[in-house]
């Protein structure tokens, strides 16, 4: 998901999916240190993707 992709949501929209996906995260990091999970490179990528969220969340917020 891109950054304008992301602009075009609400801030609950916004703030609902970053907490979906650091729960996703965590699950993806135990498994990972559990076990090996076929994708490592997803860690990164949902890591990338909530500093993003957490970016436009801010400009959103800073704007209003």
């Amino acid at each position: 998901m891109k950054a304008t992709e992301i602009r075009e949501q609400t801030v609950e929209e916004i703030r609902k999916r970053i907490a979906d996906e650091k729960e996703q995260l965590s699950h993806l990091q135990f498994q990972h240190a559990v076990a090996e999970i076929p994708n490592p490179m997803l860690i990164r990528e949902k890591r990338r993707l909530i500093g993003r969220l957490n970016s436009v969340l801010t400009e959103k917020t800073s704007g209003e």
